[in-house]
C-alpha cells in the first residue's frame, strides 16, 4: 500500500479506500508547523487488538455455550463480537505484516504479499461494513422488543435472524470486495461514508424513540406511586446517560473515520485536511477502542451472560 507516511503502509489498494489517501503526498511545508500529529506505536496497535480479540472470543464462546443465549438477540451480538474480532485482527495482521517488511524479510516475496495484502484489505473493510451493519441490527431487534413486545417472537424468529446474519455477512463480504476493486472511484469512498451516515441516523432514531417510550413507561409508574417528580428526574438522568454513552461511543470512535473518508473527497489537497490525514493511524485505534468497548455495552450487560462467562473463565465445562 503505498502511503506517504509510515501509517497503515503495505502494498496493496485497500490505504486507498479504508486505510488511506489515494495519490495524497502533502509535504510539510504544505501543511505547515501547526499540524498536530498523534503518533500511535505499532506496539500499541498489537496489544489493543489483543485485547479486542480476547475480549470478543470469550463472548462468542460464552453465547455458544450457553443454549439460553441462543436467541435473535444474542445471534446478533454474537455476530457483532466476531466481526469487532475480525476488525481487530485484520489490523493487527496488517500492522504485523508491515513490521516484517520493514525488517526486510518477505522482499522476494512481492507477489505474495500484494496477495496477502489483498485478502487483508478486504477482511478489513468487510469486518467494519458487517460491524456496522450488526449495530444497526441491534438497534432494529431492541425496538421492535419494545413497541412490538406482544408480537416480538413472531416478528423476529430464529430462522429470520438467520437470515439476516447470512445476507449481512454476503453483503459486507461482496461490498468490500467492490470497494477494494473500484478503490480508486470517489464512489467508493461516498458509499462508505452515506452507510456510516444511515447507521448513526438510524441508531439515532430508534435509540431516542425508545428512550422517550421509556420515559412515558416510567410518568405511568410514578402517577401510580404518586412520587413523579423524583422518578422522572432520576429517569431522565440515567436514561441520557445511557444514551449519550451509547452513541457518544459509537460516533467518537467511527466518526474520525469517516470524516477522513469524506476529506479525501472534498480537500485532497488542502493543508488543513492534510493534518487531519496524518492522524490515520489514530482513527484505526479508536476503531479498535470501539471493539472492545462494544462487549461492555452489548453483551456483559447481561447477568446470565455474566455467569457464562465466568464459566468459561474457570473452565467449568
Amino acid at each position: 500500500m503505498p502511503m506517504q507516511e509510515p501509517q497503515r503502509r503495505l502494498l496493496g489498494p485497500f490505504n486507498s479506500t479504508c486505510t488511506g489517501v489515494p495519490h495524497l503526498e502533502l509535504s510539510a511545508n504544505q501543511t505547515g508547523p501547526w499540524c498536530l500529529h498523534v503518533s500511535i506505536p505499532d506496539g500499541l496497535f498489537l496489544s489493543l487488538g489483543l485485547v479486542s480479540l480476547v475480549e470478543n472470543v470469550l463472548v462468542v464462546i460464552s453465547i455458544a455455550k450457553n443454549q439460553n443465549l441462543h436467541s435473535p438477540m444474542y445471534y446478533f451480538i454474537c455476530c457483532l463480537a466476531l466481526s469487532d474480532l475480525l476488525v481487530s485482527v485484520s489490523i493487527v495482521l496488517e500492522t504485523t505484516l508491515i513490521l516484517v517488511l520493514e525488517a526486510g524479510a518477505l522482499a522476494t516475496w512481492v507477489t505474495v504479499v500484494q496477495q496477502l495484502d489483498n485478502v487483508i484489505d478486504v477482511l478489513i473493510c468487510g469486518s467494519m461494513v458487517s460491524s456496522l451493519c450488526f449495530l444497526g441490527a441491534i438497534a432494529v431487534d431492541r425496538y421492535i422488543s419494545i413497541f412490538y413486545a406482544l408480537r416480538y417472537h413472531s416478528i423476529v424468529t430464529l430462522p429470520w435472524a438467520r437470515w439476516a446474519i447470512v445476507a449481512i455477512w454476503v453483503a459486507s463480504i461482496s461490498s468490500s470486495t467492490l470497494f477494494v476493486a473500484y478503490y480508486n472511484h470517489t464512489a467508493v469512498l461516498l458509499c462508505l461514508v452515506t452507510f456510516f451516515l444511515a447507521t448513526l441516523a438510524l441508531m439515532v432514531v430508534l435509540y431516542v424513540h425508545m428512550l422517550a417510550r421509556a420515559h412515558q413507561h416510567a410518568q405511568a409508574i410514578a402517577q401510580l406511586h404518586k412520587r413523579q417528580h423524583l422518578v422522572h428526574h432520576g429517569f431522565r438522568l440515567k436514561g441520557a446517560a445511557t444514551l449519550t454513552i451509547l452513541l457518544g461511543i459509537f460516533f467518537l470512535c467511527w466518526g474520525p473515520f469517516f470524516l477522513y473518508l469524506t476529506l479525501i473527497v472534498l480537500c485532497p489537497k488542502h493543508p488543513t485536511c492534510g493534518c487531519f490525514f496524518k492522524n490515520l493511524n489514530l482513527f484505526l485505534a479508536l476503531i479498535i477502542f470501539n471493539s472492545i468497548v462494544d462487549p461492555l455495552i452489548y453483551a456483559f450487560r447481561s447477568q446470565e451472560l455474566r455467569m457464562t462467562l465466568k464459566e468459561v473463565l474457570l473452565c467449568s465445562w
